[in-house]
């Protein structure tokens, strides 16, 4: 006998990332307005009004057509990779196979099926929801970043560090512990500090103040390195990221630059080296590499200089 009725839902606990357009419109030699969300070849005056910033999901729960036991699967969007929990938030007569709560780390991509979900008692009815969260990146229990970090500015630049490790203005959470603010100009061209794939790019914001709401707000271009450690460049300038995602890049080669969006009080760059621990983003200790090719650690007031990329041996 098969079951009265099957019933399932999916509870998406989940971050989002952000995506917006810009809006063109001008007026051609003949009078005709034209509107379009790519920069127009004209010569004529255009008028550019900045869309409002839509959220996008980057990780999916999907499933299979099969009605009787559906199989499940993970698609990431991301360029890198993710570590997804997925759990019954409520199961009646139902089981998973293997069981649930299951971790799996996910490729970008889709992923193969993970698990399926049937009845117990084939004759009863059953039901069951599910959630699922995630972390960026691969699980590390234990990091120690080995070697040490190119600044990332250019070569012969030198800017002051305003907020070093367990600054009390935003630097009070796991995932900022051991950030570094460096003040610099809306503009200032910001460079990788070590080689790694680009895994995500948010481009598109065009606000900032001192106000928390702000917080999710940043322009931000996140780097995978060879380690597992992560490495994001944050508050850049609004549509002018000069990398993309899946692009490998080399220790000194041009991202994005400076800019003052998201929560912040002024122009500058935050730069902080991240791992997946437990489920979650948390910042780790690390070094820049000075002028005498000697790791050194940020200290709020002191300036950072630009080196050339050959010495930080990264």
């Amino acid at each position: 006998m098969k079951p009265s009725s099957l019933i399932f839902i999916l509870l998406t606990l989940i971050s989002f990332t952000a995506t917006g357009k810009k809006l063109y419109k001008f007026q051609d030699a003949q009078g005709i307005w034209h509107f379009t969300d790519q920069p127009p070849k004209t010569g004529q005056p255009v008028t550019v009004r900045q869309m409002k910033v839509a959220s996008k999901q980057r990780i999916w729960l999907l499933k299979s057509d099969e009605e009787q036991q559906p199989k499940f699967y993970i698609r990431n969007d991301y360029a890198g990779p993710v570590e997804v929990e997925v759990s019954f938030s409520e199961q009646e007569n139902a089981r998973a196979m293997p069981e649930l709560p299951q971790r799996f780390v996910i490729a970008s991509g889709e992923s193969d099926t993970l698990f399926e979900v049937g009845g117990i008692n084939e004759n009863g009815v059953w039901r069951f929801t599910l959630q699922y969260r995630y972390a960026i990146g691969s699980p590390l229990t234990e990091y120690t970043a080995v070697e040490s970090y190119l600044p990332p500015i250019a070569p012969g630049a030198s800017f002051q560090i305003s907020q070093a490790f367990g600054g009390n203005f935003s630097h009070t959470d796991e995932q900022n512990k051991y950030a570094v603010d460096i003040v610099m100009p809306i503009g200032t061209a910001v460079y990788a500090a070590k080689a790694g794939m680009v895994m995500e790019v948010i481009n598109d914001f065009y606000k900032g103040g001192p106000n928390e709401a702000y917080s999710s707000k940043a322009n931000s271009i996140r780097i995978l390195h060879d380690d597992g450690s992560m490495a994001i460049y944050a508050h850049l300038e609004e549509d002018k990221a000069r990398v993309y995602p899946g692009l490998k890049v080399i220790a000194g080669q041009l991202l994005g630059y400076s800019g003052n969006t998201g929560f912040t009080s002024g122009p500058h760059l935050h730069f902080a080296i991240q791992i997946n621990k437990g489920m979650k983003l948390v910042s780790v200790p690390f070094t820049f590499v000075n002028a005498m090719g000697q790791a050194e650690e940020p200290v709020a007031g002191a300036w950072l200089k630009g080196i050339a990329a050959s010495m930080a041996g990264n």
